[in-house]
């Protein structure tokens, strides 16, 4: 793969507002998470578990994940991927603990490009119950779980959307 490439997965990968129902074979699902399980951590402590939640435990979370009346759209997706934030109790660990946001946000950039690589659609979920999420999936009360992917194919005729960035000159600098 070269630069070129990745720019064009870049471009290709959006957030999608129209899921098929269409369901996603184990084999694929479980591919995809292996390559974003590669992401980087600080002290390569991976601070992370992904819980995937197909069938009933899917539609048991569906409710979690309309709190004000977001994430509609995610209803049909036949995949949703909790990422669980795993605390460690050893001293390196502790001390790397203020990394784990970052690191949380490097797994669900790999997992959302790893998807669509594969030719599944997806869309990073913000709002939700944490609390009846951890019960569903038999979490510690507690646990944090600072996102969920919704995973699928993108409705048959799903257009590419234009992406909207700001200039570059606004957003990257270079000093000598």
């Amino acid at each position: 793969m070269n630069l070129k490439d990745m720019e064009n997965l870049y471009l290709a990968r959006q957030s999608c507002r129209s899921f098929s129902t269409r369901p996603v074979d184990r084999t694929l699902l479980e591919e995809v998470c292996k390559a974003a399980l590669l992401a980087p951590s600080a002290c390569n402590l991976q601070p992370w578990k992904l819980v995937v939640a197909t069938g009933k435990t899917k539609e048991a979370l569906t409710p979690c994940l309309q709190r004000l009346g977001m994430n509609r759209h995610a209803t049909a997706a036949p995949v949703l991927i909790a990422i669980v934030a795993q605390q460690d109790a050893n001293p390196v660990a502790k001390k790397a603990g203020e990394f784990i946001p970052f690191d949380l946000g490097g797994l669900t950039s790999h997992l959302i490009l790893a998807a669509e690589s594969a030719g599944l659609a997806t869309c990073i979920l913000g709002w939700r119950t944490e609390e009846k999420m951890c019960e569903i999936l038999n979490l510690p009360q507690g646990t944090l779980i600072p996102a969920v992917v919704a995973l699928g194919y993108a409705e048959e005729g799903t257009p590419i959307r234009e992406k909207k960035r700001k200039k570059t000159e606004e957003t990257l600098l270079f000093l000598d």
